[in-house]
């Protein structure tokens, strides 16, 4: 039996980070949703109990520290399941981008497993054993626009963002998120009205949504990688109506609700970013 599952990119419309946990995690508070930008997997069940994943990425592991062979994995063992499985991972979304990837892999497969090995688990399940695979493993079972909290798994649905076109640019620099949190000087940090956002999303107003957004990683990021800062500061040049980094980094998006301002912000960027996509904002529900 084969599956085709579609893994969508996230960004994030707030990024806030609360303080540091007993157990070495951060307590975070965060406006995520999805993005019509996405991987493409391919599920092909098996007899036997070998867990295989290849990507069209020369960049990302195919063993054990690739969250979708993670996810194949842990739902083998747990539900004791004699079967195996076969993926194919069709990269879209750039790799350490700050766009959950890997997470939304994971997630996928997690997804399509359930369904092709019978196991009839609920979202809800599911999400729980994603967050044992990574922070943002949940959030991308469920898709959508979420607040989340704790240390990402913790979640509450809200209605998605007015639509919108969202111009993504990634330099080609990495940015390790770990390293990013050991960096964060808890002190120094300006919160983010979260709460703001919301209400602007949930009244539909896009204004004050663009106005809200704000992640305390980007002044972080944007002194060590330069990049980041000019692509900040083009996007606003070329009238975007709000530009934000996603996650820890290094991508860097530009919201406009026009579509010749949207065309105008891709060539402007083409220009000196090699990596540079076009997406409607999605914030659905995943099946």
């Amino acid at each position: 039996m084969k599956l085709f599952m579609k893994a969508p990119a996230k960004i994030n419309l707030a990024l806030d980070v609360l303080n540091k946990r007993d157990d070495g995690y951060h307590e975070v508070k965060m406006v995520m949703t999805t993005i019509d930008l996405a991987d493409r997997l391919e599920l092909e069940c098996t007899d036997h109990e070998k867990i295989r994943v290849s990507t069209s990425s020369g960049f990302l592991p195919e063993d054990h520290r690739n969250l979708a062979y993670r996810a194949a994995q842990l739902l083998q063992t747990r539900f004791e399941v004699n079967k195996g499985v076969t993926i194919s991972i069709d990269k879209q979304i750039p790799v350490a981008a700050g766009l959950a990837g890997g997470s939304s892999d994971a997630a996928a497969v997690l997804r399509g497993l359930n369904r092709l090995w019978r196991l009839n688990l609920s979202m809800q399940e599911l999400a729980e054993i994603g967050s044992e695979i990574g922070s943002d493993v949940a959030f991308c079972v469920y898709g959508g626009t979420a607040v989340a909290t704790g240390r990402g798994e913790i979640l509450s649905p809200i209605s998605p963002p007015p639509p919108c076109w969202v111009v993504l640019a990634k330099p080609n620099v990495g940015v390790s998120t770990k390293d990013m949190y050991r960096q964060l000087q808890m002190g120094d940090i300006k919160h983010p009205d979260v709460d703001g956002l919301v209400e602007a999303i949930e009244r539909r107003n896009y204004r004050k949504m663009c106005e809200k957004m704000e992640n305390v990683f980007e002044p972080l990021v944007m002194k060590k990688v330069s990049q980041v800062a000019l692509i900040k500061r083009k996007m606003n040049d070329l009238g975007a109506d709000g530009v934000l980094m996603s996650g820890s980094g290094p991508t860097v998006f530009a919201l406009t609700k026009s579509e010749s301002r949207m065309r105008r912000l891709v060539n402007g960027l083409r220009g000196f970013c090699p990596n540079v996509y076009h997406v409607r904002s999605m914030g659905g529900k995943e099946t």
